[in-house]
């Protein structure tokens, strides 16, 4: 009886260490896939000069000059470079907005998605983003970056209205070359992902911009012109509702007017302050 006790005890040992063994070989064992729960880094912490860039984008009379300057600070230059290395594994920014989203404690009334000129707008037009109305605009994006971004940072969050607002990246040609098509591909793909979810639409247009600072060969006015004409018919055939910023902000030439933007691309304060009264449905005013 005690040689099988011994015998039995020794078994149980080998077992355990076998056990343990195998555990060991589990853990070494690289994931399978490269999913995961949560795959965003912690957000970087941002300079402090980017409030003077922000500052400097927005308050009338100030110029690309001074911006261009600001930009030079190398906390800056570290951050951007940070940045754009992190461009490489989310290509569409989907990190960006996840936490935001996930904060929210009651559905939006209105999702504002786009590039910088939507990301600006919070920060030159505070009063406009409360509870009911989310900003969730990124700078720089082109429209297949927006459209990779649009059931996350719209959809899911089940607003009754979405403000799209793209093309101005797409044509400076952000992400590279593309096509009109490519760009009126993905318009018509967000839309139809918001009428499908029960979500109204307003489709703005593009921006005047007779240049671009950081593409300066470019002269995209004509193309501009071209493009708002097909939102406008778009908007119309969809049921949706085109908002036109571009008379109001438009000189004669197709230029931004100048005492509404500091650097012809992007509106400033005062630019911001007269949009925003073509931005709301009147049911929203």
């Amino acid at each position: 009886m005690k040689r099988f006790a011994l015998a039995s005890l020794s078994s149980l040992i080998l077992l355990a260490g076998e056990v343990c063994a195998f555990a060991a070989d589990v853990e070494s064992v690289p994931p399978a896939t490269a999913m995961v729960a949560d795959p965003c880094p912690p957000a970087l912490a941002v300079p402090e000069e980017l409030a003077d860039l922000a500052d400097i984008a927005l308050s009338p009379g100030k110029s690309y000059a001074d911006f261009a300057e600001l930009a030079k600070n190398p906390d800056v230059q570290a951050y951007m470079q940070a940045q754009r290395e992190r461009a490489q594994s989310d290509w569409p920014n989907l990190c960006r907005y996840r936490p935001a989203n996930a904060a929210l404690r009651q559905r939006p009334r209105m999702v504002f998605i786009g590039d910088s000129i939507t990301e600006n707008w919070v920060k030159g037009d505070p009063a406009l983003f409360n509870k009911d109305i989310v900003g969730r605009g990124i700078s720089g994006q082109t429209s297949p970056q927006i459209l990779l971004r649009f059931f996350q940072d719209v959809v899911e969050l089940r607003p009754r209205t979405v403000h799209i607002m793209a093309g101005t990246n797409d044509i400076a040609g952000n992400t590279g070359p593309t096509t009109e098509q490519n760009f009126k591909n993905n318009i018509m793909a967000m839309v139809e992902l918001a009428h499908a979810h029960h979500i109204d639409v307003l489709l703005a247009s593009i921006p005047p911009a007779s240049g671009f600072p950081w593409k300066p060969a470019l002269k995209p006015a004509p193309t501009i012109v071209k493009l708002n004409q097909w939102l406008r018919s778009f908007a119309a055939s969809s049921g949706s509702r085109y908002v036109d910023y571009y008379s109001l902000l438009a000189d004669s030439q197709g230029a931004f007017l100048a005492q509404l933007s500091n650097d012809g691309v992007h509106p400033n304060r005062d630019g911001y302050a007269a949009m925003r009264k073509l931005a709301l449905p009147k049911y929203d005013r």
